[in-house]
């Protein structure tokens, strides 16, 4: 799996509304290990946190994985309150009036998240 991080200042152009959760892992080390990680690595995360129950949001574009329809893929490392959040648009696209609607590759979110968490725990050296 191939991320390339967006940066605060290009997060806009990439935003999407079919980003939704894969999974939330209740663990408050882990939540906080990762945060530094990524902040010790690309230094301000891609969005301004959004509630005081989150303090970071790292997003990145996949770019060898196959989300067609859609012409994208984005994915989400995030903490929310003591839990570590993954999410993802994979499976997902926007219909004509931009709202998220399920696509044909909806039923391998479960697996894309496996091998998700698998890559970002190699990737970061820790285990997700």
């Amino acid at each position: 799996m191939q991320l390339e991080f967006v940066p605060v200042e290009e997060f806009y152009f990439e935003l999407t509304l079919a980003v939704k959760t894969l999974e939330e892992i209740e663990n408050p080390e882990l939540a906080a290990k990762v945060g530094q990680i990524l902040k010790d690595r690309y230094e301000q995360s891609s969005t301004v946190a959004s509630a005081n129950q989150n303090t970071y949001n790292y997003v990145f574009k996949v770019t060898d994985v196959d989300n067609s329809p859609f012409h994208r893929l984005i994915i989400s490392v995030a903490d929310w309150g003591d839990k570590l959040r993954l999410g993802s648009d994979y499976g997902w696209m926007l219909n004509s009036e931009h709202r998220a609607e399920k696509s044909d590759r909806f039923s391998g979110r479960d697996q894309f998240n496996q091998d998700l968490k698998a890559h970002l725990s190699e990737m970061l050296g820790v285990t997700i």
